[in-house]
């Protein structure tokens, strides 16, 4: 945490952030979510219940770094079924590959408070570039005096690449899980040092 005569904050091409600093995804204001389409007519939403983050905010924001790592095993869609399934070796294989890693590799172009970050996805065992569209939220200070700032994030990948390709044809066209997998993410992150 921050001392009281430290900034916390500053003022960068018309926007206030974060000051330069390690930060870490708060756990308790996080959601890692999924949409996937099922029978070719409606959506099936989920998120995985376990994921930390590491933000290093550079002194120069275009320079600026994020680490994450999932378990797999935390997916929940709601359905215990449908859940057992993604976690076995038809989909994530959460027994042999217990953890989905995010790598950043850069930050691009901006407009506003829209940022993109590049990186690298990997499921299971495959690693694929992924870039996602990141919307800062703001910055503040919590009540507990925890120096914090929210963010969004959306991508969508095609499962496919990632070696998940179970699926099971329908009578009347189509398949029972689509391929395109779209990836929600919010959260806080707060200043560790």
């Amino acid at each position: 945490m921050t001392s009281s005569t430290e900034a916390v904050t500053r003022e960068w091409d018309g926007l206030t952030i974060p000051a330069a600093g390690t930060y870490q995804l708060d756990a308790a204001h996080k959601r890692v979510g999924f949409v996937a389409r099922h029978m070719m007519v409606s959506k099936v939403r989920g998120e995985f219940g376990e994921a930390t983050a590491t933000i290093t905010v550079a002194e120069d924001p275009m320079r600026s770094s994020v680490s994450a790592t999932i378990q797999a095993a935390s997916i929940n869609t709601s359905q215990t079924d449908r859940d057992a399934h993604l976690r076995s070796g038809d989909f994530l294989d959460a027994e042999k590959f217990p953890t989905l890693e995010f790598r950043s590799t850069g930050v691009k172009s901006r407009d506003g408070n829209e940022f993109v970050l590049t990186g690298e996805l990997t499921i299971k065992d495959v690693t694929r570039p992924v870039e996602l569209e990141v919307e800062f939220e703001g910055v503040g200070r919590s009540p507990y005096g925890q120096d914090i700032f929210g963010f969004s994030a959306s991508t969508e990948i095609d499962r496919e690449e990632f070696g998940l390709t179970w699926n099971v044809a329908l009578e009347t066209g189509g398949v029972v899980v689509g391929k395109k997998i779209k990836i929600e993410i919010e959260g806080e992150a707060i200043r560790q040092a």
